[in-house]
């Protein structure tokens, strides 16, 4: 594990180009870095990969990006100034990362699970000059991490695969479902699909993904 601005899990190819593709990996809440990085072994071999934990510790190995208030009489009540200080957070590895392996943001995929997902969005939607390939599973769009000016951005090179588990216990589908209407108001580009499962990835949506991934490598 090396110390950039997040500690991370790095998987590199044996031969890294200008042409070689990064992905980059968020985990979601209580889980830590070596979850979503157990992907690698069924990826690709030319894909660099990069899987980050986040910064708040948690009990028994876990990590969050920010705070969920479970008590809250909303319910999962997200702590949004930590969540915005967790985004900016990712944004700049983002760039320590492209600048070290001198990778663009349009060989770079971001997949974020979760939490992880939900400042997916928000990065894709706030800076879509840093990545332009978004995979987000199990999450949502957030509107109070979208930015102000979002009619000022430019977003003709964002394209998203978006999945949810049809009886996903922890973030209701119908959550889920608002974010193809909301980019499509803004004309991005995305797929969304639905699995019959909870809150998790099953084998199909993985293999659905993979097969995103690889027509756009």
């Amino acid at each position: 594990m090396k110390e950039l601005s997040l500690k991370y899990l790095v998987k590199e190819p044996n031969f890294i180009t200008e042409k070689t593709p990064l992905l980059i990996l968020l985990h979601g809440y209580g889980s830590n870095e070596e979850d979503l990085f157990s992907f690698e072994t069924q990826l690709p071999d030319n894909f660099l990969i990069i899987s980050a934990r986040a910064p708040q510790s948690l009990t028994f190995g876990g990590y969050a990006w920010y705070t969920i208030h479970f008590e809250s009489p909303q319910k999962k009540f997200s702590d949004i100034p930590e969540a915005i200080e967790a985004r900016e957070k990712i944004a700049v590895f983002i760039d320590e990362i492209q600048k070290k392996y001198k990778i663009s943001s349009d060989k770079t995929f971001l997949l974020g699970f979760s939490q992880g997902a939900i400042l997916s969005y928000s990065i894709a939607l706030n800076y879509p000059e840093k990545v332009q390939k978004i995979i987000a599973l199990s999450g949502y769009i957030n509107s109070d991490l979208l930015p102000n000016t979002i009619e000022n951005k430019n977003y003709s090179k964002l394209d998203f695969f978006i999945s949810h588990g049809s009886v996903d216990q922890v973030i209701p589908v119908e959550w889920a479902r608002k974010a193809p209407e909301v980019l499509n108001e803004l004309t991005i580009k995305n797929s969304y699909k639905e699995y019959p499962v909870g809150h998790g990835v099953a084998p199909q949506n993985f293999f659905d993904f993979k097969k995103w991934m690889e027509e756009r490598m």
